[in-house]
């Protein structure tokens, strides 16, 4: 998990250090070539909602225009629609309980802003269509694998048990 905060905290920088340095000219160039790259095409598996384009970018929710943004580790809005990820779960942050759950949540909620943003991906439904707050309940997948599983294997969610446990001692 500070491996990952740490790997998040230089990557900012970096990217903030060549946006200052590098003259206007270049980045316009490289802005270019990144909006220029057509999307990969792609196919949805028969059992999921159907890709979402890489076209679909996705920022912090917060402020006017929540449609396409994370709200926490495990919880995003796609279209204006609040998606829950039902196979895992992540620290809270309103509020957290403690300095480690506070950490831990927003090094879920940047790290899955990254894989949101990473390409096309797939909502495969589960046997409930939404949670007790209106939540749509989805497994996210890429390329067959669970976008859910990363965050689990990365040490910053656990896997979905049916309850919430805490994550303060």
């Amino acid at each position: 998990m500070l491996r990952h905060i740490f790997r998040t905290m230089v990557s900012a920088a970096v990217l903030t250090a060549v946006w200052v340095l590098l003259p206007a000219s270049e980045v316009a160039k490289l802005t270019d070539h990144a909006s220029a790259r057509s999307a990969p095409e792609v196919t949805p598996s028969p059992e999921t909602t159907g890709a979402i384009p890489r076209a679909t970018r996705f920022t912090f929710c917060g402020g006017d225009g929540m449609i396409n943004c994370v709200v926490d580790g495990d919880t995003f809005r796609l279209g204006g629609d609040k998606i829950r990820i039902a196979d895992i779960d992540t620290p809270e942050l309103h509020p957290a309980r403690c300095a480690y759950e506070q950490a831990l949540g927003e090094a879920a909620k940047q790290r899955l802003l990254e894989l949101l943003n990473a390409g096309p991906f797939d909502l495969k439904p589960i046997d409930r269509d939404t949670d007790r707050y209106g939540r749509k309940l989805r497994v996210v997948m890429r390329g067959g694998k669970s976008l859910g599983d990363v965050l689990v294997m990365e040490g910053l969610a656990r896997t979905w048990e049916g309850r919430r446990r805490g994550w303060c001692n």
